[in-house]
């Protein structure tokens, strides 16, 4: 199948091939069709999926087919991360129409809220917004919705378990009752089934495997003690200097974060970290200088597990065992995005053995056990695989300079998401698409 099986509109295709969009990914091919016929959609798909595209397009064609004036679409994102990023992808796939957008976010000073409000007050044809900044807007009165035709509701499950249920259905209230509706959610629990039913209208189904990381992923674990964490991460580290340009380590805690990349400084490695604790200026500018590569090493936490595509990070290590069996598999979902190799390490203490084991569980596979480096002390592995590779560890010869390692993930293609930049104001003020 292609994208020309869709009928799109000649200036949407020509976005598809100027961002190198070949083939359509599975929720892609399920999801695009009813939506260009007005369903309702409630789709479980996981970022990394091409689920974004999935309900961006055919919004984008609609409004080349039938234009209105005034704002057509509201797409909801729980973080400003997800809000800029839908917005940039948007902007390089109405590239070669008219369509224009907005990010609207909070965490931003007085000048960006009036920007926000020219922009709401002309009209964009799409709103990417968070729902608590949103609202700010609609109740000061002066955003028009008489004409919306559409909303999507993006990570679902993260808005309720983040607590913007109240601001939603209060946006929601003050749309236009006869509109089509999108939800997309990386899980599905009761409470999102449950949300949907007030919301979606004899909705489409669909599902798409949200339980296999990326084939292209391969995973080794550590069995290591907590109190050598930190120079085992400095190994690994030395070992990747000149092979992996970027480098993403996730961390439980604030403080885990903080105190990691404090040590690995003190170390010589140039690690710059990203937690709440940031103003939304400096994650910028934290993320840009990751995505520069002027910074090669990122230790976060779970804000950047979901919706952030910063393509080509080729390594993925999680200091700590996330409690979420889930949250793992979204974590090492950002490295081997759009069908590349990527590498994902976690660090197992005694700790972490039960979680683990759950892990494993959800992905029906057994991760590879990796042989700690001479000098360190391993701990037994509850689950019985106490089985050493024979092969280097991280650092040492691999192929094509990889970890040794032939666990992967079971196979779920993913869209890839490519970014233009994306000047925050009404208008298609657009650079040109990236591939």
């Amino acid at each position: 199948m292609s994208f020309d099986d869709f009928d799109f509109d000649p200036q949407v295709l020509d976005g598809l091939d100027a961002m190198g969009f070949k083939t359509p990914t599975p929720v892609q091919e399920q999801a695009i069709p009813d939506i260009l016929k007005g369903k309702d959609i409630l789709a479980c798909a996981q970022t990394g999926t091409g689920k974004t595209a999935a309900f961006l397009l055919p919004i984008i064609n609609r409004i080349i087919v039938e234009p209105i004036d005034g704002i057509d679409t509201i797409i909801l994102e729980p973080t400003r991360e997800l809000a800029v990023q839908v917005d940039q992808q948007l902007e390089g796939f109405s590239y070669f129409t008219p369509v224009s957008s907005i990010a609207i976010y909070g965490g931003r000073d007085g000048h960006s809220m009036e920007i926000e409000m020219r922009a709401l007050k002309k009209g964009a044809d799409v709103i990417v917004a968070t729902p608590g900044r949103f609202l700010a807007h609609l109740q000061l009165g002066y955003v028009k919705l008489d004409s919306l035709r559409h909303l999507v509701l993006d990570e679902a499950d993260r808005m309720l378990d983040m607590g913007f249920i109240v601001d939603i259905m209060t946006i929601i209230n003050k749309l236009p009752i006869k509109r089509q509706n999108l939800l997309f959610s990386a899980t599905m629990p009761r409470e999102i089934r449950a949300f949907s039913k007030s919301i979606l209208k004899d909705p489409t189904e669909i599902s798409i495997a949200i339980s296999k990381p990326a084939e292209g992923i391969l995973q080794g674990v550590y069995m290591v003690r907590d109190s050598e964490k930190n120079r085992l991460i400095e190994h690994v580290l030395s070992g990747q200097k000149n092979k992996a340009q970027r480098v993403l380590i996730f961390a439980g805690t604030k403080r885990a974060v903080k105190d990691l990349t404090s040590h690995l400084r003190n170390k010589g490695f140039n690690a710059s970290a990203i937690s709440s604790d940031l103003d939304q200026k400096e994650r910028e500018e934290t993320l840009f200088k990751f995505k520069g590569k002027s910074v090669p090493i990122l230790v976060a936490t779970d804000v950047l597990s979901r919706g952030i595509d910063i393509k080509g990070i080729e390594v993925v290590i999680n200091f700590d065992v996330p409690n979420d069996p889930e949250d793992y598999v979204h974590r090492i979902g950002r490295t081997a995005r759009a069908d590349e190799t990527g590498v994902a390490l976690t660090l197992v203490s005694r700790d972490g053995l039960r979680k683990f084991s759950r892990i494993e569980q959800l992905m029906e596979m057994k991760v590879r056990r990796l042989p700690l480096p001479e000098g360190f002390g391993s701990i037994s592995d509850s689950s019985g695989d106490r089985r050493q590779s024979s092969g280097r560890g991280p650092g040492g010869r691999g192929r094509s300079n990889r970890w040794q390692g032939d666990n992967r993930g079971g196979r779920n293609r993913q869209g890839g998401n490519r970014n233009a930049n994306r000047s925050q104001s009404r208008g298609p003020r657009k650079s040109p698409p990236k591939g």
